[in-house]
């Protein structure tokens, strides 16, 4: 009798005790992101209020991945959605068919006010050398661009929810103040260096590049693997520039570095575009630029 009774106490606690915080998530609005970086942002901002959901979740590429349908039942319900809206293949596949399924969401463009960089392939073949060029979307990667997404996702908050606009004018204030601080510590990291070239596999780091005055040389052509000659040409590079490092990011086949890497005894050293915690990769990832530039 006891057990039973007990028993019966313990579901009562269970249910007393959970409603609350049920009544409290549905008060939140629900936020959908494309990719890690904006829930951050979105986070950040929203706080308290926000329950946010990702697309493109950690270790995935947003140049490949596809949405599954339970992320768009997330979507349906969702009070707002927040595009990068620079031309990430992601959102150029699956954007349209996204807000499809919720048309009375509304949609934040990260992107808006932020002039793109016109991002060029080099192609090196055995009779000549060509180019091909288009807009780099990987406008996050930058703490100047940051604080202009931020301030984007802050508008789509008080556009559907205008009655707390002070609360989310606090953080948005108090966010922007950490990406100041982040923008300051990384320009002085590398104030003092003489050669400021760095490797990547994949060309994300433009917008990063033209900030501070380095210059990214890439091992990728157009989303493609490297061929044998491109791969030979970015040694030759490396051993002319002196680098020993060449940065490859965890969504991509590392092998074709990791060649040019032996090559020249050098490493390859994995840094994420798409952390989520984007101060604190940020900060990582000048710390590592700063040690590998002389």
């Amino acid at each position: 009798m006891q057990r039973y009774i007990f028993f019966i106490l313990f579901i009562i606690l269970i249910f007393t005790t959970g409603c609350p915080q049920q009544e409290k998530e549905s008060d939140k609005i629900n936020v959908v992101v494309s990719i890690m970086p904006l829930a951050e942002f979105a986070e950040k901002v929203g706080r308290d209020k926000a329950s946010v959901s990702v697309m493109v979740p950690p270790g995935a590429s947003p140049h490949t991945y596809e949405p599954t349908p339970g992320q768009l039942v997330k979507v349906s319900k969702a009070k707002l959605y927040v595009k990068v809206g620079s031309p990430i293949e992601f959102e150029l596949a699956w954007l349209d068919k996204i807000l499809s399924a919720n048309k009375d969401m509304v949609v934040s463009d990260a992107s808006y006010g932020i002039e793109l960089m016109n991002m060029a392939h080099k192609h090196h073949h055995e009779q000549n050398e060509h180019s091909h060029t288009g807009d780099d979307p990987h406008i996050w990667l930058s703490p100047k661009n940051a604080k202009i997404m931020v301030e984007n996702i802050y508008n789509g908050f008080i556009s559907v929810d205008p009655d707390n606009k002070e609360y989310y004018a606090e953080n948005k204030k108090s966010y922007l103040e950490d990406l100041d601080s982040l923008d300051l510590e990384i320009e002085q990291l590398l104030a003092d260096k003489i050669k400021r070239r760095f490797m990547v596999y994949h060309p994300a780091w433009a917008y990063l590049a033209r900030d501070y005055n380095l210059k990214q040389i890439s091992v990728e052509e157009e989303g493609k693997e490297p061929t044998a000659r491109s791969i030979q040409f970015h040694i030759e590079q490396a051993r002319k520039q002196n680098i020993k490092v060449i940065f490859a990011s965890p969504q991509f086949n590392t092998e074709g570095v990791e060649v040019i890497a032996r090559e020249i005894k050098g490493q390859v050293v994995l840094i994420d575009p798409l952390e989520k915690d984007y101060i604190t990769n940020m900060k990582k990832i000048a710390r590592v630029l700063s040690d590998v530039m002389e």
